[in-house]
């Protein structure tokens, strides 16, 4: 009786996933995914970064403060050098903006500026402000398990979704199984061809748990150049409101 009650758990366990059209991989991937946003962002943070852009013949340095709250809204600012003091740049849920004080004009940026490079460097507007979900707006398998720079890692393929605003064909992420954080990205063009490559290092605790203190981007076919964000400070979990995150906010934060 035993094995007849193990097989028919079993048999409707198949057949609710053969219903739902989703393969019990794809759970395990998705669980994952929801995980790693959950620990990079939290339900809000708050984050003080420098991001360095590297060229052959010069490099390029910014200070910059950070606010999530949810997936849905994000506010970058800018604050040092000087002359690039005060640009900002805001999303609320699919909608962004971008606000530049040389000529105090604040701009509602089309789905079609998510992919373009954020103050020259080799980060994309998205990747700014982490327009799209890993776990929702693209379809994801897990492909198996890999030792990724000392880390035992999950290896999952995702695929956006048709509507999902990326230049993006095809990404292999590489999640640490001890921290549930990302260790490796690698972001594939719609020719198959490696288009860039992240690498997330210096993990520690800040805020109360551990993130990756630096972020390197590096493009697949441009030597020399690369882009590394560093966070200094981090806090999680703060006390903000949906109205903290609006365009008049945009122009007038400090």
């Amino acid at each position: 009786m035993k094995k007849i009650k193990f097989y028919l758990r079993f048999l409707f366990i198949v057949k609710l996933f053969i219903y739902l059209g989703i393969p019990a991989e794809a759970q395990d991937s998705r669980k994952i995914l929801e995980r790693v946003e959950y620990n990079m962002r939290g339900d809000a943070s708050y984050s003080e970064m420098t991001m360095k852009t590297v060229r052959p013949r010069y490099t390029r340095e910014i200070s910059m403060k950070s606010w999530t709250l949810g997936d849905d809204y994000a506010l970058v600012y800018v604050t040092a050098p000087a002359r690039d003091k005060g640009t900002a740049t805001l999303k609320r849920g699919s909608d962004m903006w971008s606000y530049n004080p040389n000529v105090d004009r604040t701009i509602r940026m089309p789905p079609s500026m998510m992919s373009q490079s954020w103050m020259g460097s080799d980060f994309t507007n998205d990747d700014l402000v982490e327009g799209t979900s890993t776990a929702d707006d693209y379809e994801h398998r897990l492909l198996g398990e890999e030792s990724i720079n000392g880390h035992n890692c999950y290896k999952i393929e995702l695929i956006p979704h048709p509507e999902t605003p990326v230049v993006y064909d095809k990404v292999i992420y590489w999640v640490s199984k001890e921290y549930y954080l990302p260790v490796k990205v690698e972001n594939y063009d719609d020719f198959g061809g490696l288009a860039s490559t992240m690498n997330f290092r210096d993990f520690k605790t800040m805020g109360g748990r551990t993130v990756p203190a630096v972020i390197e981007m590096i493009p697949a076919d441009r030597d020399g150049h690369k882009t590394i964000i560093t966070t200094h400070k981090t806090e999680f979990d703060i006390n903000i409101s949906e109205d903290f995150f609006s365009t008049e906010n945009l122009t007038s934060i400090e």
